[in-house]
């Protein structure tokens, strides 16, 4: 995360919480012409339309009173999703027994991209299951790691 993304994750836990939700991850990107501050929220039971509309409500008006992004930006508060991404320590952790992809930079016996079964995690070193081998990948040679679901 960088100093904006933090500093939104910060501001942004408390109001979650006060909805009932948590905050999953914060992204501030450049999507074409425009940047976006996306704000992934969720809850255990999944989060609702009306939850994000309220997030993005409570945040809206705290972001204009702090006016710390210099830039215009596009504020939009969403689910990560079924297939959503593992970057943080406690991601991993949370997954650990679930169906995931992993993306490599470079490739690890023959192939960048490795469907399997999250077994582990552990100080920067990500487990996984793929077709009966066990495969350690070093986090910081992996692309992007995703929830794999069967549609």
């Amino acid at each position: 995360m960088n100093k904006t993304e933090k500093r939104v994750y910060d501001l942004a836990s408390p109001v979650a919480q006060d909805f009932g939700c948590y905050i999953y991850a914060v992204e501030f990107v450049k999507e074409g012409p425009d940047k976006h501050l996306i704000i992934y929220a969720d809850k255990e039971e999944g989060i609702s339309l009306t939850d994000c509309e309220d997030i993005s409500r409570a945040m809206n008006n705290l972001l204009d009173k702090d006016d710390f992004i210099e830039e215009t930006y596009i504020l939009e508060v969403s689910s990560p999703g079924v297939e959503r991404k593992l970057t943080e320590d406690w991601h991993f952790e949370k997954y650990i027994g679930s169906s995931v992809e992993v993306s490599l930079y470079s490739p690890i016996n023959g192939s960048k991209k490795h469907i399997g079964t999250l077994s582990g995690y552990a100080d920067g070193k990500i487990i996984v299951d793929v077709n009966g081998e066990t495969i350690v990948f070093d986090k910081k040679a992996v692309g992007s790691v995703n929830i794999h679901f069967e549609f």
